[in-house]
């Protein structure tokens, strides 16, 4: 087994166990700071090892594949761990501010970082079965997370998140095992492998359609996503943004695996319902966020739309459209996770989120305002933020296969969150405040100001990096996009000579 591959999916755990026993004190907070630099060093050397090696693959307790548990990752697994470990990082400075002693106690550090461990291990499962067992991973912790201080409107939003999650869990785990009955073996490269000489190919073609609505409900698709919006704007805002960043990009991830590696045989028929999937999710979303006064609710609801252009990409299965479903995976972690941080701030110096409440930012806190401007049009497509180009090369790739349609529901979808965005400028940061109050950050200690403040000035800084020097993280989506439509280096990493 590779220590690349086993460290940053060892570190979470290990972190989560040190901060629970230490969660009566300062230590368990800084324990989960620390893990989670540990955990970005760990990833940061995983990059490195897939940029030399191409994918880098290895087996558990070395049980050679496709009998034992194995762990591989290519460009988009790489890419998609270091993510996780900025957006864990910055999540877990942000909470030295944001989660109060009571949570802490209640064990919040240690459910998030077994929430990363699940994230991550999605990320780098080369197995059906342990592919599930993460998400199931994720799914025990994001529910304690979610609930954790037990107001009404969290065990509100709680019941309905796990209950629709346990629906999709009940359908992949069936999935699995009719998958299993037909070939076999439950290691994702010996499907891919095996699934072609399978005859009765008809019903591999229904299987993938129950594979794609239970990674749909988790990726918050049309019709699927109405959990979300009820959920995500209930609990503390450091768990709003790492579910925000995190939780639904693993049904995306888990989507484009799928319908790349194995079920890419009927793709006329498949491919084409996502497509319409990818258009729904963008509408319905935009539109529910153009109807809310709530920060954290219209946020909630552009998860919807934004995730609706990454399948978009995967639907229309171009090199160059699954650059674009890449290259929009990255900055829309990166951007989403930020933006509930701010609302965070906001609400602590205004005391709400609700914009007929709030108002005046722009001229007590300039810098809260510019940091808001950054990840705010850059989720709309202004250029040269790091949306442009993501929305850019997805349109660019609809016109080159003449899906004049899609093309123009993803131009007027983000002609919308750009009057959502405006929305919210005008009514939190530049209009006066309702109540004649000048919201100021000096309202806050100057710990509690660097402990909020920095992740979100650093992501914002990471969003202007991608934006002004676009071309490396575009090359890098290449590679990524070229290893999912000739999966080859992937099989023969993982199976060696079966391959």
């Amino acid at each position: 087994m590779s220590w690349y591959l086993a460290t940053p999916l060892v570190l979470p755990f290990l972190t989560a166990v040190l901060s629970f026993l230490m969660r009566f004190g300062v230590w368990g907070r800084w324990i989960s700071v620390g893990g989670n630099a540990l955990l970005l060093i760990a990833a940061t050397l995983l990059m490195v090892e897939v940029l030399g090696a191409g994918v880098v693959a290895g087996q558990m307790g070395s049980w050679a594949a496709p009998f034992g548990i194995t762990l591989v990752a290519d460009y988009l697994s790489a890419v998609m761990v270091v993510i996780t470990a900025i957006t864990a990082l910055a999540v877990s400075i942000y909470a030295l501010a944001d989660i109060d002693a009571r949570k802490e106690h209640l064990g919040y550090h240690a459910l998030f970082n077994v929430l990363i461990g699940g994230v991550i291990g999605a990320f780098l499962t080369g197995d059906l079965f342990n592919l599930y067992v993460w998400f199931e991973v994720m799914l025990i912790s994001s529910f304690g997370l979610l609930v954790l201080g037990g107001s009404r409107a969290q065990i509100d939003g709680g019941v309905r998140y796990v209950v629709l999650n346990l629906i999709s869990t009940i359908l992949f785990l069936t999935s699995i095992g009719l998958l299993y009955g037909m070939t076999g073996t439950l290691n994702m490269a010996d499907i891919a492998r095996v699934l072609p000489s399978v005859e009765n190919q008809p019903l591999v073609t229904v299987i993938a359609m129950m594979f794609m609505v239970a990674f749909g409900v988790k990726a918050a698709v049309f019709p699927l996503f109405f959990w979300l919006p009820a959920a995500y704007h209930t609990p503390a805002f450091s768990v709003s943004a790492v579910f925000a960043g995190l939780l639904t990009k693993v049904g995306v991830y888990a989507l484009i695996r799928m319908f790349t590696l194995i079920f890419d045989h009927d793709v006329g028929f498949t491919h084409q319902i996502l497509l319409w999937v990818a258009a729904l999710t963008m509408i319905t979303g935009v539109l529910g966020a153009a109807a809310q006064n709530d920060i954290r609710k219209i946020l909630s609801f552009h998860i919807v739309s934004q995730i609706g252009y990454m399948i978009m990409g995967l639907a229309l299965m171009t090199p160059l459209a699954l650059v674009g479903a890449v290259f929009y995976l990255v900055h829309h972690i990166i951007v989403k996770a930020n933006l509930f941080l701010i609302a965070g701030v906001v609400e602590r110096t205004t005391g709400s989120t609700d914009l007929s409440k709030i108002g005046g930012l722009y001229r007590t806190a300039p810098l809260l305002a510019i940091l808001f401007f950054v990840p705010a049009f850059s989720l709309a497509g202004f250029p040269p933020l790091s949306g442009f180009w993501a929305k850019y090369v997805l349109i660019t790739a609809a016109l080159e296969t003449h899906g004049w349609i899609i093309a123009a529901v993803a131009l007027l979808v983000g002609l919308l969150t750009i009057f959502s965005m405006t929305k919210i400028w005008a009514e939190a940061f530049w209009k006066h405040h309702p109540a004649g109050i000048d919201p100021k950050l000096t309202t806050l200690s100057p710990a509690e100001r660097r402990a909020l403040l920095l992740p979100i000035a650093a992501l914002a800084g990471l969003t202007l990096i991608i934006g002004f020097f676009p071309q490396p993280f575009i090359s890098f989506a290449e590679t990524a996009a070229e290893q999912l439509l000739d999966p080859s280096a992937y099989l023969t990493a993982v199976l060696g000579g079966q391959a």
